[in-house]
């Protein structure tokens, strides 16, 4: 790819630039592609305490055109656990590259490393909504797969839920969310 630190410091109004001028502003950082997968339906997966799950259908894949490019990953869900019975906005997520947790804090002791969580776990039947970004290199030119995780948050086992609000009767005052996972790869 080319670099664009051969590029002019500056441009003045009506220089014509020349194609390697223009070749090198096409090198430049940029967009190369896009995945992008928006799940639809309603996923539940019961979980022990200081487990993770693989939230299926909410995972991208993508070729990197250069083993240099940068994937820029974005996430966005609305998800709750249900603790005895009791939905909970609280919820924890991580990013996996493969079978790798990626981009998460470190872990400490027993403490695992998570990419988000949000909500607050006293109120009860009302959603949690993660966003979250992380900017990876996973310098390869092979397919890569970006797999969104569920982590349990509470002592005992609890039903991680995505998609659903925690008050889903059957009416026009009740929604049925989605949540996407955007994946980028941006040139070097």
């Amino acid at each position: 790819m080319a670099t664009p630190t051969a590029l002019p410091a500056a441009f003045t109004v009506g220089q014509v630039l020349t194609s390697a001028d223009m070749n090198l502003l096409r090198g430049a950082t940029r967009v190369l592609q896009v995945v992008s997968t928006t799940k639809v339906d309603i996923f539940s997966a019961s979980v022990a305490s200081g487990g993770s799950t693989d939230v299926t259908g909410l995972s991208a894949t993508i070729t990197p055109t250069s083993s240099s490019s940068k994937i820029f990953v974005t996430v966005n869900m609305t998800c709750m656990v249900d603790v005895s019975g009791s939905f909970r906005p609280y919820f924890a997520a991580q990013l996996k590259r493969g079978a790798t947790l990626i981009g998460g804090g470190t872990a400490a002791g027993s403490r695992v490393s998570i990419n988000a969580s949000g909500g607050y776990s006293a109120l009860p039947d009302v959603n949690a909504n993660i966003s979250f970004s992380f900017l990876d290199s996973p310098s390869t030119t092979s397919a890569t797969t970006y797999q969104v995780a569920g982590f349990s948050p509470f002592a005992g086992t609890q039903v991680l839920t995505v998609n659903k609000f925690a008050a889903d009767g059957d009416g026009s005052t009740t929604g049925r969310p989605s949540s996407t996972i955007t994946v980028m790869e941006i040139s070097a």
